[in-house]
């Protein structure tokens, strides 16, 4: 891969100034720094994007719509500071066969890339449930596998303290039917995400949860018996 698109380290080291000073006098005095920084990261997300969509069917149009805007939404909020602190944007899977998004966060000392189901509905839910109930070992076998553990570690998300309703505290698979937040996070340092080749270990990270996409939707897309509810 030989495009050259970096992260610059004026763009991390902008959000730690913003993150000492967040208030709209420094961001408005500071603005067109903001917006040189803004472009390098869309640039790179648009580099992701292009190659991403080589492996993957997805939404978004452009690296632009795809990063998140730095305003925060502080309506019902306590903390009122008006900026976000970090570089964020996601991209979406296409169509309702391929289920699952892909995230990415970059900020000095925390930058992580991330995908998987943050607030799966209630019937979605139950489904994967069902599923692990039935057959675990499927999915025991991807979240074992060299590539995932060497790349997520383990399975992230909120789980139950207990066990879901309707289902056996004592079941061999109550681990996995705890979980109420399917994620998987790759993170990475800062020397990793200043260097040349960002651009391919992001691409590799995204490109590593395909395996844990696939599985969750061909669930999500059939019934307990394995018809396409599509």
């Amino acid at each position: 891969m030989k495009n050259g698109v970096t992260i610059p380290k004026s763009s991390l080291d902008f959000l730690v100034q913003l993150k000492e000073n967040n208030n709209k006098p420094w961001f408005e005095e500071h603005k067109q720094q903001y917006l040189i920084e803004l472009n390098h990261i869309e640039n790179f997300a648009g580099a992701l994007l292009k190659e991403l969509s080589k492996t993957d069917v997805l939404e978004n149009t452009s690296g632009k719509k795809s990063v998140y805007r730095i305003y925060r939404d502080i309506r019902f909020s306590k903390d009122k500071t008006p900026f976000k602190t970090f570089w964020g944007g996601s991209y979406t899977r296409a169509t309702a066969a391929r289920r699952g998004g892909y995230y990415f966060h970059l900020e000095k000392g925390n930058s992580f890339f991330a995908g998987g189901f943050w607030g799966p509905n209630a019937a979605d839910l139950k489904r994967i449930r069902t599923e692990f109930a039935q057959d675990p070992e499927t999915f025991q076998e991807i979240l074992n596998s060299q590539s995932f553990k060497s790349n997520f570690g383990t399975l992230q998300g909120e789980q139950l303290k207990t066990k879901p309703k309707g289902f056996d505290v004592d079941h061999p698979a109550i681990d996995l039917l705890r979980f109420k937040q399917f994620l998987v996070i790759r993170r990475f340092t800062d020397e990793e995400v200043l260097s040349p080749q960002f651009l391919e270990l992001a691409l590799d990270a995204f490109k590593n949860m395909r395996p844990f996409f696939d599985y969750m939707s061909e669930v999500l897309t059939t019934d307990a018996n394995g018809v396409s509810i599509l």
